[in-house]
């Protein structure tokens, strides 16, 4: 039975996001709403760490639908996405079988004939028995809706990217021993790419666009505000803006959200009940990855502006860490 959920306008998908703690803009709403709507793969890009995996597992849920997940990475291949025939598998229904297969050989004159008599069984080791899907194929052939998660697209090569094009085109694959399987129920997909090189244009027209930036203060200390609501208001946009004053900065990875949320439970965790240098300098490796970044926004810590008293709050407005 098919308990998936569809939704009739943007506003109420928006409004489901929202109850699996995904903040979602109108932007956002609208064209997830649309790649429901007109059944097409919707392409997201941003930074990394600004919610688009969140985003597909939101959808999931809000949907009722499985998430099916292929993570892509630099060498993938259609055996690793689409399927395989578990050969260990098949040896050891053949080993298990001998005595059957001496019945089946029995009578025959040469290797020849043997042969030939083999083939009329080999449907039986070449069946869905022994077919280990891989996500692409079990999204096709799930019995129930999906969303299809392809997670970080630019990761792959572009030899894989043509291959996904087909599959994306008609849902549809063809397995040699078996023939064309087709899609029981077209997958909700949403294809992630943290812009690491340039997708085709044949990609990106056989799907909805979506540019996922950072969140502005206000929506950054909604996302806070949900996921860690223990963190006092005032600390949280104290945080909050520290965070978004460090993306002005010319580092090599800025903070993600994900980053500010793992801050915000460390300065819970700390019982923080307000931000000064000590803390920052004993916690700001929460939010940097790179020493060059660490000790870039140390020395903006240390400048004479940024004079505070131990204990005192830490000037954390915009202006105090730009060029």
């Amino acid at each position: 039975m098919d308990n998936t959920r569809r939704f009739s306008s943007p506003g109420e998908l928006k409004a489901a996001l929202g109850t699996e703690q995904y903040i979602a803009s109108d932007e956002i709403a609208t064209i997830m709403y649309l790649s429901q709507e007109l059944g097409k793969p919707l392409l997201t890009e941003g930074p990394a760490g600004v919610g688009k995996t969140e985003l597909a597992k939101a959808i999931a849920q809000a949907t009722c639908r499985e998430l099916i997940r292929l993570q892509c990475y630099e060498g993938l291949d259609e055996t690793k996405a689409l399927y395989e025939w578990e050969y260990a598998k098949q040896l050891l229904y053949t080993q298990l079988l001998r005595d059957k297969l001496h019945e089946t050989l029995s009578g025959t004159d040469n290797l020849s004939a043997a042969a030939d008599r083999l083939a009329d069984e080999e449907d039986v080791f070449f069946s869905m028995r022994f077919l280990l899907q891989r996500p692409l194929l079990k999204a096709i052939l799930s019995e129930q809706p999906t969303v299809l998660l392809i997670d970080e697209i630019d990761r792959s090569d572009a030899e894989f990217e043509a291959f996904l094009l087909e599959v994306l085109s008609d849902f549809q694959v063809s397995v040699p021993e078996l023939g064309t399987l087709a899609a029981v129920h077209r997958p909700l997909v949403v294809l992630t790419s943290n812009n690491t090189r340039e997708l085709s244009e044949a990609l990106k027209r056989r799907c909805l666009y979506l540019f996922i930036d950072y969140p502005s203060i206000e929506q950054e200390m909604a996302v806070v505000r949900l996921k860690v609501p223990e963190l006092n208001a005032k600390l949280a946009r104290q945080a909050v803006e520290l965070v978004q004053s460090l993306r002005s900065m010319d580092l090599r990875k800025s903070p993600s959200i994900s980053e500010t949320l793992d801050w915000a439970k460390a300065l819970v965790a700390l019982n923080a009940r307000h931000l000064d240098i000590p803390m920052l300098e004993t916690t700001l490796s929460i939010l940097l990855k790179h020493e060059s970044d660490l000790q870039r926004a140390k020395r903006w810590m240390q400048r004479p502006s940024g004079n505070t008293r131990p204990g005192e709050d830490f000037d954390t407005r915009p202006s105090r860490w730009r060029n």
